[in-house]
């Protein structure tokens, strides 16, 4: 049975959907920082770069993004524009053109929030229930989807915590091969291995898997996948299997075929921030550490840390508030100028 299971900690919601004991998708959702894919906004345009195919284009909040279009635009005009990729790998919004709306307003403004990713999952699957366990989210989802929220107690079990914590590992067994995943600006490179002797048909057995995870963690961008133990010449035969392996896929990636040094490639759209990035960024960690404190009931009311997870917490107040209720005592941020990044200390 397809299940929807939304954990809820204070600033975020794990999203898996599982399928009895396997994981079929998964989400980062942070209501006090959505990522603004779907937005529907009206920008000014900042500089034109024809060159570029489009223009620069200033938000209600002060964000600036891309706006991709052929359209001739005037500097200082108005424009409605929907969120097409969410910021990320160092990049920012990119939009497109919308229709503008009746009346509408002086300035930039955000008129609509874009789907949630639990919003975007749930239409994904529209038969299966949905898993929370806290009620307030039922008042962030739209009405269409209450009736099929299910209250439990805990929507993750230890399993599940398992399988969702090592798609931020850098490795993923695939059973006879094993991906080491290295994310890097400009792509995202792959490299399969073994420890017995690899060969063609292990790499095909190994491809399901292989695009399970690349779903699964979002990689996204150009990916690059270094087959094991195969002979460059005989890669390209590689890229049918590859293709298949990936066809069901929401995103459509496009596997383009092997390079001359035998490197198989494929493209997946940029949408939402991959996984790895969302539980790699300050933002993720300072998270992640409000939840550990929850769950192993720590002591003490000052938490120090580092200038990067201070700052997270600081622009993320739902989520110190909703820690601050969970746990019913305050809780005092002290920044350490001299602290590591990931550093911090309850006391």
């Amino acid at each position: 049975m397809t299940e929807i299971r939304a954990a809820c900690s204070p600033g975020e919601v794990r999203i898996a959907v599982t399928d009895h004991d396997t994981l079929l998708d998964a989400a980062i959702w942070r209501p006090g920082c959505p990522d603004g894919l779907e937005d529907w906004h009206v920008v000014r345009v900042q500089k034109v770069a024809p060159a570029l195919g489009g223009a620069f284009v200033l938000l209600e909040d002060g964000q600036s993004g891309f706006l991709s279009t052929r359209e001739n635009l005037i500097e200082g005009a108005l424009t409605a524009a929907r969120v097409s990729r969410a910021a990320q790998n160092g990049k920012g919004l990119r939009l497109r053109r919308a229709d503008i709306p009746t009346g509408a307003p002086s300035g930039p403004k955000l008129l609509e929030r874009g789907p949630t990713p639990l919003d975007e999952l749930a239409d994904r699957y529209p038969d299966a229930p949905i898993f929370v366990d806290d009620p307030g989210i039922a008042a962030k989802l739209p009405v269409r989807l209450r009736p099929r929220l299910q209250r439990c107690q805990q929507a993750f079990d230890a399993a599940l915590e398992a399988d969702f914590d090592s798609l931020g590992s850098p490795e993923a067994d695939l059973g006879l091969l094993t991906a080491s995943i290295f994310p890097t600006p400009a792509l995202v490179a792959i490299d399969l291995d073994s420890t017995g002797a690899p060969d063609f048909k292990g790499n095909i057995a190994a491809f399901p898997e292989l695009a399970r995870q690349i779903r699964l963690r979002n990689l996204s961008g150009t990916i690059l996948v270094d087959p094991a133990g195969v002979k460059t010449r005989k890669r390209p035969a590689l890229v049918p299997f590859l293709r298949e392996a990936l066809a069901d896929d929401p995103l459509k990636p496009d596997v383009l075929g092997a390079t001359p040094s035998g490197l198989l490639e494929l493209t997946r759209p940029r949408r939402r921030p991959p996984l790895h990035e969302l539980l790699s960024s300050p933002h993720g960690q300072a998270l992640s550490i409000l939840r550990t404190i929850l769950r192993e009931n720590r002591p003490g009311q000052t938490l120090t840390a580092s200038i990067g997870l201070v700052r997270a917490l600081e622009n993320d107040p739902d989520a110190l508030a909703d820690f601050i209720s969970r746990r019913a005592r305050p809780l005092d941020l002290v920044l350490d100028p001299n602290a590591p990044p990931a550093s911090w200390s309850l006391s």
